[in-house]
């Protein structure tokens, strides 16, 4: 899962010039999330992608973006659907 919050000041300038879109259009393109949200957060923009990341090597390529145009902070986080968690659990009873 990736999680980003927007610099206020950057990102209305991206606003403005249509930049945040094509950001977002972008990150909706690479990503393929299985759930995107977009909303507030601490007192500004936020998006939180939910996706399937087969190699930790594409992050430099997922978040850059977000550094360079929108000024963001950016977070990952590994999480599990319930496939995963299953698959996960039944992992540790072997054990």
């Amino acid at each position: 899962m990736l999680r980003a919050q927007l610099d206020t000041q950057v990102s209305n300038q991206a606003l403005k010039s249509g930049k945040l879109q094509e950001v977002m259009e972008s990150m909706m393109e690479r990503l393929k999330p299985e759930a995107a949200y977009f909303g507030p957060s601490e007192g500004g923009r936020s998006c939180t992608f939910v996706f399937d990341m087969q190699d930790s090597s594409a992050l430099p390529t997922l978040a850059e973006p977000l550094f360079q145009e929108l000024g963001a902070k950016v977070e990952v986080q590994p999480v599990m659907n319930p496939e995963d968690l299953q698959k996960g659990l039944a992992g540790l009873q072997r054990s």
